[in-house]
């Protein structure tokens, strides 16, 4: 293993290793996007649009890649997006990710989308962010955020571009399915991919049984080859403003709004008494033809100050973090890598993903000019035309 992570040169490396270590369906799961992928395609192309400006002859022998976000400081401007089914890439995923994330200083938002009751997430890294697609009736909502709360986190990421599923093509050309279904194709796929089926599918089993759905409300969900697992997820398209001001009042801590990418959406978010917003597109998996975060950034940014300003969406490179950060946002998350990375290789993927990251972000704030974060601002770069 050590040495296919030792071939891992960027973020973008680790996507090839997955697609070998995974079965087809689950390495689907993850890469796919919505019908014809315009919008996943939106999101990779949109920092291409956008160009560094160099300040010579500057000091940058001593730089800081730390920001402090909701008063605590992380030791880079990015952190992990919420991922689903993080345990059926690597064994006991979430919490792989948790503990890499806390020796690392950076922020891990957990999915509701896991295999792993909360509460151990929580215990493993308090400093955990947890991430809800909060049910839509008020009595379930209300249980919901009182299990978040008793667990100890903190930090509560809203989920709200996800009022129906999508579609669901792409998803079955890899032969993924929900629920699960133990096909012979399925089983073959197990077969061929031993690594993960000993060292995750099998262990997993063994040791904790058949995966459930475990966060979704505030009692147990269905195992994943369950027939009820899509009138588990049904009632979404319930939610309303309505509701972001219920669960403020229920909610005492950090409260945020991923999904967002109207503008008008984001003032009422804060006039909603919202702390912070994550402009997203869910990576390109749900609305194809939408806009990407990066490109409604610069006026999120601009008529919404009163609150940090994140995003995802697109993110493989510390220049493109670095264009985030310039554009007027406070912190961003990464998917999908960080995904392949810890199927690549478990936390010793993950580490490494993130050390990748972190010195590409600190390199190009050199070669920029810039010696902290905090410098960066709109004149660090220039647009580019469309050809």
């Amino acid at each position: 293993m050590r040495r296919r992570l030792d071939d891992c040169l960027c973020l973008q490396d680790f996507e090839n290793v997955a697609r070998r270590t995974l079965p087809r369906p689950l390495y689907g799961y993850i890469s796919a996007a919505a019908e014809d992928g315009v919008s996943y395609r939106n999101n990779l192309s949109a920092f291409r649009h956008y160009a560094f400006v160099q300040k010579a002859l500057v000091d940058v022998s001593v730089r800081d890649t730390g920001i402090t976000l909701f008063g605590q400081k992380y030791a880079y401007p990015f952190g992990m997006a919420p991922m689903g089914l993080s345990a059926l890439y690597t064994y006991r995923g979430d919490m792989v990710l948790a503990d890499t994330a806390a020796s690392c200083g950076i922020p891990m938002i957990m999915s509701s989308s896991s295999l792993i009751p909360l509460e151990a997430v929580a215990r493993q890294n308090p400093d955990s962010w947890f991430q809800a697609y909060v049910p839509g009736a008020p009595e379930k909502l209300e249980a919901l955020i009182e299990r978040i709360t008793k667990a100890g986190f903190r930090r509560l990421v809203i989920t709200v571009d996800t009022q129906v599923n999508p579609n669901k093509q792409n998803y079955l050309r890899h032969g993924f399915t929900s629920p699960l279904k133990l096909s012979p194709k399925l089983v073959w796929q197990g077969l061929t991919h031993p690594r993960w089926l000993a060292g995750t599918f099998l262990k997993t089993c063994l040791r904790h049984g058949i995966p459930h759905f475990e966060n979704n409300y505030a009692s147990r969900g269905v195992p994943i080859i369950s027939r009820n697992v899509e009138r588990d997820f049904s009632d979404r398209g319930r939610l309303s403003w309505s509701h972001i001001r219920h669960i403020r009042t229920l909610w005492p801590h950090t409260l945020i709004i991923k999904g967002l990418q109207n503008p008008d959406d984001a003032i009422m978010a804060a006039d909603h008494g919202v702390d912070g917003i994550i402009l997203s597109n869910h990576g390109g998996r749900q609305l194809d033809s939408a806009v990407s975060p990066l490109q409604m950034l610069p006026e999120v940014a601009r008529r919404c100050p009163s609150i940090p300003i994140m995003m995802d969406g697109g993110i493989r490179r510390g220049s493109d973090v670095l264009k985030c950060l310039a554009l007027g946002a406070s912190f961003v998350f990464v998917g999908r890598p960080f995904a392949y990375a810890a199927a690549a290789g478990g936390r010793q993927g993950v580490e490494r993903a993130v050390s990748l990251l972190a010195a590409e972000v600190d390199r190009n704030l050199a070669m920029l000019g810039i010696p902290q974060i905090a410098d960066l601002g709109p004149d660090c770069l220039t647009t580019i035309a469309s050809h």
